[in-house]
């Protein structure tokens, strides 16, 4: 893996950590979620894919440049 790819993969590795939750924008493909799915980050691999565990039960992972998610900030419950 080259010098800049490395550099990617940190940086979305940072963006991205296991576990937390964000919302499908866009994807293509005949098996891609629905757009506004759900899902929790299990991991990033080296080449940047971000795997997905959507609550659609699918594990079909992110790429970034091709499909697109947002980071959610959910609300810590008060009670």
């Amino acid at each position: 893996m080259d010098e800049m790819n490395r550099k990617r993969v940190e940086v979305l590795r940072k963006q991205y950590p296991s576990g937390c939750t964000v919302e499908l924008v866009s994807m293509d493909g005949q098996f891609a979620p629905p757009k506004g799915t759900r899902g929790e980050i299990l991991s990033i691999d080296d080449t940047g894919t971000i795997h997905v565990i959507w609550r659609t039960g699918s594990t079909l992972g992110v790429v970034p440049g091709v499909d697109m998610v947002r980071k959610l900030d959910e609300e810590i419950p008060t009670k």
